[in-house]
């Protein structure tokens, strides 16, 4: 049967990654114009904490995975599952769980990435200002609310996966050929 246990931290590590997500969200940089010395325009970008928070949110999304394949041995290692409606469903819920944690994973890195990025040229001609690039608002929550449904969806697929591979009747240990009897 399912671990409980494993089923608690994973949902724990799942918690951690979308609150880290969310924080980035609101913390995402901002710039603003400001002029040098000599009067040219430059982007002064304020704190830069939503990378770390995105990066830090990819590491326990990435950590609660690992614990969940290793536990499951990638549903490809390890002796085969017993024939249920559980392994059709562990199955689906193993190719939606990877799906779901590579969009979470892209959202969150390619936010962290764009959010460190930051433009530092100054307008050489004084007269235009330089465009100050931020991330796009979004991009972190969309990466939070992937985190959610990995959550779920992984521990579904544990579920169903420990469903399938310790319920009912070893699957050759029935009499399954024909038998020499006395005649």
């Amino acid at each position: 049967m399912a671990s409980s246990l494993l089923l608690v931290v994973v949902f724990v590590f799942d918690l951690i990654a979308f609150a880290l997500a969310v924080a980035a969200e609101q913390r995402r940089s901002s710039a603003n114009l400001a002029k040098n010395i000599e009067g040219r325009k430059y982007c002064q970008y304020d704190s830069d904490i939503a990378t770390g928070l995105g990066v830090g949110s990819l590491f326990i999304l990435v950590a609660s995975q690992v614990i969940i394949m290793v536990v499951t041995r990638c549903l490809c290692c390890g002796r085969a599952m017993r024939p249920s409606g559980s392994r059709s469903w562990a199955i689906c819920l193993f190719i939606t769980t990877w799906l779901t944690f590579l969009i979470a994973a892209s959202c969150l890195l390619a936010g962290s990435v764009k959010n460190a990025y930051h433009t530092k040229y100054r307008d050489l001609l004084g007269e235009r200002a330089p465009s100050c690039q931020t991330l796009r608002k979004g991009v972190f929550g969309a990466g939070a609310a992937f985190i959610v449904l990995t959550g779920i969806v992984s521990e579904l697929y544990y579920v169903s996966f420990s469903k399938a591979n310790n319920g009912g009747v070893p699957p050759y240990a029935r009499d399954t050929g024909v038998t020499m009897s006395n005649l």
